[in-house]
């Protein structure tokens, strides 16, 4: 076997990711969860001679992300907000952008709370559990319920929150349906947004290794915040919190929907980095 460094190892797979249409950028992913590195630590050893079996291991996942299969099913989870989640074919990835959902409604709950405690909160859909358990971990004070329809996904969000130690009580069921009967402080959703017309713009990354009940929302996307503009009034407390992340361009129109279920509330439209509707947040 010809001796293969971090630098040759890494200067091979961006190349040949590059040719095949993927991020170089992945390479560096695969082969540090090959040699369990961190960043710096990566950088600092890029002459380090791989073994043969790390390098066996390295061609193998470039080639199958080179196929299609998505990094992190590859290696297993996805950070977000500065913690390792598990995820798998049954689970939405979790994104970066959701981290603003995030941000946004902690923000909010300091304000519009201010030093209440007992408050309960539901994550509605909550896949791989990223939501819910980073919530509960920002504002451990809360009461974190998550639901979601798909018993796959809801037994990784209960394995995430085992492992970082975050105490989320997790319920079965469509949408509200787990928590009829009660009224909530806060509600947090990152519901399916993509229109059903719009597979064919999505990478095949996503269209054939994430579960198409957590993309998909209808004709116009808007159909879950139809719902929930319909169901909430009857669930939520006096005084309450509701945070949704939306696709590009659906601001408008959610909003809209959330405005006329809650006249009284103040419904605004968030931005993202790169300017982009994200998030609609209502404070009753």
């Amino acid at each position: 076997m010809v001796e293969q460094k971090i630098f040759e190892a890494l200067r091979w797979a961006s190349s040949f990711l590059q040719e095949r249409g993927r991020e170089a950028h992945s390479a560096e992913l695969l082969l540090r969860a090959i040699l369990q590195m961190s960043r710096a630590q990566f950088f600092a050893e890029q002459r380090m001679v791989l073994s043969n079996e790390q390098w066996i291991a390295f061609q193998r996942s470039v080639k199958e992300h080179a196929a299609g299969k998505p990094v992190q099913h590859i290696i297993g989870y996805e950070e977000f907000f500065g913690r390792r989640f598990l995820v798998n074919e049954h689970v939405l990835i979790p994104r970066p952008e959701t981290e603003e959902l995030i941000v946004a409604i902690v923000e909010r709950i300091n304000e519009h709370f201010g030093t209440a405690v007992g408050l309960k909160a539901a994550d509605i859909g909550t896949g791989s559990g990223a939501i819910a358990v980073t919530l509960k971990l920002e504002c451990p004070t809360l009461e974190v319920a998550a639901s979601d329809l798909s018993e796959k996904a809801l037994k990784v969000a209960k394995e995430n929150a085992k492992a970082l130690q975050a105490d989320v009580e997790f319920r079965y069921g469509d949408l509200l349906a787990p928590f009829q009967g009660e009224r909530l402080d806060v509600i947090i959703s990152n519901p399916p947004y993509i229109p059903d017309n719009e597979a064919e713009l999505l990478s095949d990354v996503v269209v054939e290794h994430e579960p198409h009940s957590a993309l998909f929302g209808g004709d116009d996307g808007l159909d879950f915040y139809r719902r929930f503009a319909n169901e909430l009034p009857q669930m939520i407390a006096k005084k309450a919190l509701i945070g949704f992340e939306i696709g590009a361009g659906q601001g408008d129109a959610v909003a809209d929907l959330m405005r006329e279920a809650f006249p009284d509330g103040k419904t605004e439209i968030l931005y993202d980095i790169n300017g982009k509707d994200r998030v609609v947040i209502t404070q009753i």
